[in-house]
């Protein structure tokens, strides 16, 4: 028999884990094979309990299946406008827009919540995307080289955008890379081939879906030179293969066009040329008049030329030639569309050919038609266009309709029907940086009333835009109505706040906001574009949104506090500017009052180095429809303002800045207080974000010092061996699989308390309202909470008179408590929860019957967030409840936290309030309330992608937004119950086939049921096939591992933590 179980507890519990393990196992091992079934229950009784130790705490079954019902994460949908768009497709049948990116990415687009993605698995930038012809298929060609072909398909009753095949055109051995350098694909109406043409002036044909290459139906420069006659072989007519294209009507002929200006129709029944043109200047490109009778050809000095088709083998004069901005020397025209009409002249479509001396710089696309002549003047390169015209090849007229404009940060739709030309507006594709973005906001379930007078507001304000339905509308988007109505507000750069609509998959603009009407700029935002207007030649007009230049830096907007009840908005400012606005359905013109604000309170020996405020508008000032500004308060000095609050039932607004925060009265349009918060050290603060370049050496030499000092401190505590290895030498390597299977607790960093002299300790971090308990037990009152970057909370009462005197009393407000946190981290986030430790509830939300009223009669609790820790506090006394230390090795900081609450996928009625938590390490962690018990951790952002943490914002409902790349943001959702998603169904039925020349074998229809992307939904802990301890059948008897799994389980008394 083993000896005593309880004297080998009490000599095992100072032994490692190793030897605990090594002890654990041979015991075990002796009661299966020495003694009956009871004894070795008593032994496993006994193990199990000197197990539990080393387990982490609340590793409750029944928990961990409740977790699974609550929490799971999925990056869903991509919102905004495709960072370094490099290519451009469109398939007419499918009526699906594509577009490729310089890091490898395509995204397909169609109707409204139709939408696909993928990526290469090389990082190279798109070159050209080719729809073939009645399939749901592309081809994209990279700029490595290599061909990729792309198609719909459904798995597991979802369709994903998926890379069947790729492929690399190569030459002989010891042929030049330019031999098989791919310049045009041309995807032929049979469906299963692709004309290659290269930089060699060689056109190879490359047969789908197998990507074989058919040497026997080349088209050599060589073959090309025997057909032409002899004076037209006299020129060095061949160098790259600029052009190719399929004859409208004839599929067994196609267009080749040359570099040199040599344009060829070739038989590919016969192999040979049907008819040449050769013009005097380098092709740029060519277009093929409907009924084939005509061909347009584009050059290198900014003219286009007409040239009859016919079957005569002789050369035929061009009909035409023009330079439509000439005389003097003009930019290369490299793309043209020549599109016929029921009713008058041909469309003629460029792009190019500005006079080079006074508008080479411009990014122009042309439109030419019967008397009308305009040069859409986009802001941002432009990357490849396309015309949507009639799709029947049987068609007597092309009637273009829309001109589809990809430019490098935005994407354009013109009308081509409606007499002007207007823009269409997008339903998708926002171009969300048209102002750099500064901050964001997004506010949960709008009322309807609300939600209602925006998009009105907003509707006067798309006045310009066509009444056209949006062309693009290939697909069916199969995604569920959104459960309810949410807006994510940007404030950007140049002063403006965008309302959109993010409830679904589309981010759609509701309203603009703008700022700027409040102050005195330099210039006007008109009059550059009534300037334009002005120019008779060349007629141009600016389109598109993106404007990236700002009148001024300090009109950029920080932070942003919307209350969905009253309609009342927050905005603040770069230069200390804080802006209280309400809705208004109609337009008015009002005074803004302005208020300054000192927040230093005159203190000797504080100068300003900074930005100077913004000079406001006296008099009145004309605002439309929407939010309308009716009070302006300016801090002083004029600092960024850091941290805002609005409580819209009391009327009080609160802003912070790095020399303090102080509390205003919106109704009274009074200051009831200011605090200041600077410490004597904190000179920083005083020099503005504009003149920091003294300080970055030493803020520099602080965080390498603490670096060094946290380097030395881990080397010290680091055992012998590998970082973060235990020591299990001799343990074998089943006990060593059993080992990893248990869910050991994490070590906890070492926080390091900061100096109170460390720079921008007076920076105010976060503001928060509460009604609580703050003086007494017995008697609760208004409150405003406020945290720092040195660590220390500062808590005022306030007391608001009732609404009957709420004019003529004043609010009062005292400073009641000031906490320290003894590790002075910056505090991120302040919490007050109620009697059922339940946070308290929104302004005005108890009012409009959306929320239950707080528990008063039970304790409330503080919870304080800082950049190292959790802690909770009792309240009125403040003291220390229980914490909870950031898990980390490597140096993690809370950078974002917010309150959302997560619903059960099983249980309709089930959910619980938990903290959502983003790191700088770029982890999402849910820690749950009040016990501050970590759910689930999942890895979301890069580390090393500052910016996109930065910008994270988290939404009540356990979703979030961040931005990936200056344009887009991406839809995260840490939720099973809450999540947005594309689900699409795209048929390909409805296309038209064409004939092939040989051997077409026309493929069926297909059925894609789409989804836009791989969500990778995790979930916390995913199971792992455990290893055995050690085999022996004793472990297969189900009553012996039900009594292993009740003494593990039993007398935990953990709930839903």
């Amino acid at each position: 028999m083993p000896s005593n179980p309880r004297t080998q507890e009490a000599s095992g519990r100072h032994l490692s884990v190793g030897a605990f393990s090594r002890t654990l196992l041979d015991t075990f091992k002796a009661t299966v094979l020495t003694s009956s079934l009871s004894s070795t229950l008593i032994g496993l009784q006994w193990a199990a309990a000197n197990m539990r130790r080393f387990l982490r705490p609340g590793h409750d079954p029944a928990r961990e299946r409740l977790k699974r019902d609550l929490f799971q994460f999925n990056k869903t949908v991509e919102h905004g406008f495709p960072h370094q768009p490099s290519a451009l497709g469109y398939s007419p049948s499918l009526r699906i827009l594509a577009i490729g990116t310089r890091s490898g990415a395509v995204k397909l687009y169609g109707a409204p919540g139709v939408e696909f993605m993928g990526l290469h698995r090389e990082n190279n930038a798109v070159v050209q995307i080719h729809f073939l012809p009645g399939q749901c298929k592309l081809a994209t060609l990279l700029d490595d080289n290599s061909l990729h072909l792309w198609s719909l398909k459904v798995r597991d009753g979802v369709s994903e955008l998926q890379e069947d095949e790729s492929f690399t055109l190569r030459g002989p051995p010891g042929a030049a890379p330019s031999a098989t350098q791919i310049t045009v694909v041309l995807p032929h109406s049979c469906q299963e081939l692709l004309y290659l043409g290269t930089e060699s002036g060689n056109v190879f044909v490359v047969q789908l879906p197998s990507f074989r290459v058919l040497e026997d139906q080349t088209i050599s420069s060589d073959a090309v030179l025997q057909g032409l006659p002899e004076e037209a072989r006299q020129r060095r007519v061949f160098e790259m293969v600029e052009a190719l294209q399929e004859h409208p009507r004839d599929s067994s002929q196609i267009l080749i066009g040359y570099s040199r200006g040599l344009v060829i129709i070739w038989d590919l029944q016969r192999s040979r040329v049907l008819c040449h043109f050769l013009s005097s200047q380098q092709l740029e490109n060519v277009s093929w008049q409907r009924d084939g009778r005509l061909i347009v050809t584009c050059h290198s000095d900014g003219s286009h030329c007409q040239w009859p088709v016919s079957s005569d083998t002789q050369q035929p004069e061009p009909l035409r030639s023009s330079m439509p901005y000439g005389p003097f020397p003009c930019k290369a025209i490299t793309k043209i569309f020549w599109l016929t009409t029921k009713k008058g002249l041909p469309f003629t479509i460029f792009q190019g050919g500005m006079p080079r001396a006074s508008y080479g710089d411009r990014h122009c696309i042309s439109v030419f038609h019967n008397s009308q002549q305009t040069a859409f003047d986009f802001t941002s390169r432009v990357i490849d266009f396309t015309v949507l015209a009639e799709v029947d090849p049987s068609a007597a007229f092309d009637n273009p309709y829309a001109l589809v404009v990809l430019a490098e940060e935005e994407l354009v739709v013109i009308d081509l029907q409606t007499a002007g030309w207007p823009q269409v507006q997008p339903p998708y594709l926002a171009s969300l940086h048209c102002s750099a973005i500064t901050c964001s906001h997004h506010v949960s379930n709008i009322p309807l009333k609300l939600w209602e007078r925006i998009i009105a507001a907003g509707s006067r304000q798309n006045a310009h835009f066509s009444a056209m339905k949006w062309p693009i509308d290939g697909g069916t988007t199969l995604a569920p109505p959104p459960p309810q109505r949410d807006l994510l507000l940007t404030g950007h750069e140049d002063g403006t706040v965008r309302f959109w609509d993010a409830s679904g998959v589309c981010l759609r603009l509701l309203f603009r906001l703008s700022t700027v009407r409040v102050f005195l700029t330099d210039t006007d935002a008109s009059e550059s574009l009534n300037a334009q207007g002005e120019e008779e030649w060349p007629p141009l007009r600016k389109v598109g949104s993106f404007d990236p230049y700002s009148d001024d830096p300090r009109l950029g907007i920080q932070k942003i506090f919307l209350c969905k009840y009253s309609g009342y908005l927050a905005v603040a400012g770069t230069a200390g500017q804080v802006l209280v606005l309400e809705l208004n359905d109609e337009a008015a013109e009002h005074t803004v009052e302005e208020v300054e604000v000192d927040l230093l309170q005159d203190q000797e020996g504080y100068r300003w180095k900074g930005h100077e405020r913004l000079a406001a508008r006296s008099g009145a000032v004309c605002f439309e429809p929407g939010f309308q500004p009716f009070v302006l308060v300016q801090c002083q000095p004029p600092a960024v303002v850091t941290s805002l609050a609005l409580h819209s039932e009391w009327r009080l607004v609160a802003f912070g800045t790095s020399h303090g925060f102080g509390l205003f009265d919106h109704h009274q349009r009074r200051q009831v207080f200011v605090k200041c918060t600077l410490h004597p050290s904190d000179q920083l603060a005083l020099e503005g974000p504009l003149s920091r370049v003294k300080s970055l050496k030493k803020s520099l030499r602080q965080s390498f010092r603490r670096m060094r000092h946290s380097r030395v401190s881990s080397r010290k505590c680091r055992p012998a061996g590998a970082p973060g290895e235990m020591q299990t030498a001799g343990i074998t390597k089943a006990e060593r699989t059993g080992l990893q299977n248990m869910e050991l607790a994490p070590v906890q960093r070492k926080i390091e308390a900061r100096s109170a002299e460390d720079s921008f300790t007076g920076f105010v971090r976060t503001l928060y309202f509460a009604d609580t308990y703050l003086r007494d037990s017995s008697r609760h009152c208004p409150s405003l909470w406020a945290g720092t970057n040195g660590g220390t909370v500062y808590a005022f009462s306030l007391r608001v008179p009732p609404a009957e005197r709420r004019m003529d009393e004043p609010v009062w407000a005292e400073q009641a408590k000031e906490i320290q946190l003894m590790h002075r981290a910056p505090v991120v986030g302040i919490l007050v929860l109620d009697g059922h430790s339940v946070p308290l509830p929104e302004p005005l939300e108890v009012a409009h019957d959306l929320s239950k009223s707080p528990d008063m009669q039970g304790s409330h609790q503080l919870l304080v967030v800082s950049e190292e820790q959790f802690k909770v506090f009792t309240l009125p006394k403040v003291s220390a409840k229980l914490k909870l230390k950031l898990t980390a090795l490597e140096g993690s900081r809370v950078r974002r936290v917010g309150v959302a609450h997560f619903g059960s996928c099983r249980v309709e009625d089930y959910g619980e309030h938990h903290l959502a938590v983003l790191t700088n390490l770029g982890d999402i962690q849910v820690v749950s309330l009040p016990l501050l018990k970590p759910q689930v951790r999942y890895s979301c952002i890069r580390r090393e992608d500052v910016s996109g943490i930065a910008s994270c914002v988290f939404t009540k409902y356990g979703q979030g937004f961040y931005l990936i790349s200056p344009s887009e943001f991406e839809r995260f959702s840490l939720s099973t119950k809450w999540l947005v998603e594309p689900r699409c169904l795209v048929d390909s039925s409805k296309t038209r086939n064409h004939s092939c020349p040989s051997n077409g074998n026309s493929m069926g229809p297909e059925k894609a049921v789409g989804r836009a992307r791989n969500s990778g939904s995790q979930s916390d802990g995913e199971e792992k096939k455990p290893g055995p301890v050690m085999e022996h059948a004793l472990l297969n008897d189900e009553r012996v591992l039900k009594e292993i799994q009740s003494t593990l389980e039993g007398d935990r008394g953990y709930g839903a933590s």
